[in-house]
């Protein structure tokens, strides 16, 4: 399988690896049928992310989308880290193997999981925000 140099980079230089004590909001969310599990933790105040880490379990795609997704949206407005969606995390790693953009949706689930905790931790509403598909053991963005 081909991967880009980006990819590789950030897999085997992953970003932003931990957790955030005391986060603004954190986000779980897992696929069964390849294992992967990804958790995003967010630092956020005045409404900008301030730091983003994260800990996944998986195959190098999925640490390098994690890691990717980490430095998008670190410095960001919480509406511009929506905007940051599964397409938006394989192009800033200069594309993703068809198989693997499940990795990226992964990413992109974390994300707005790790703002929707924000969201219900601060008794806030945001707009654009993806809700949690109801069953999170199953994918349902695979090509």
């Amino acid at each position: 399988m081909n991967y880009s140099e980006k990819v590789m980079d950030h897999f085997m230089n992953p970003r932003n690896i931990g957790e955030i004590d005391s986060a603004s909001g954190v986000g779980q969310v897992g696929n069964a049928k390849c294992g992967d599990i990804m958790k995003i933790s967010l630092e956020i105040e005045d409404g900008v992310i301030k730091d983003a880490k994260f800990k996944t379990f998986g195959c190098g795609a999925a640490i390098a989308t994690s890691s990717m997704a980490t430095e998008l949206v670190k410095g960001k407005s919480i509406d511009d880290a929506l905007k940051i969606t599964n397409k938006s995390v394989a192009d800033a790693l200069d594309g993703l193997p068809p198989v693997k953009m499940h990795c990226s949706n992964l990413a992109e689930q974390a994300l707005h999981a790790a703002l929707s905790d924000y969201a219900a931790k601060n008794d806030i509403v945001i707009e654009g925000l993806k809700s949690p598909c109801d069953d999170c053991e199953h994918d349902h963005h695979h090509q």
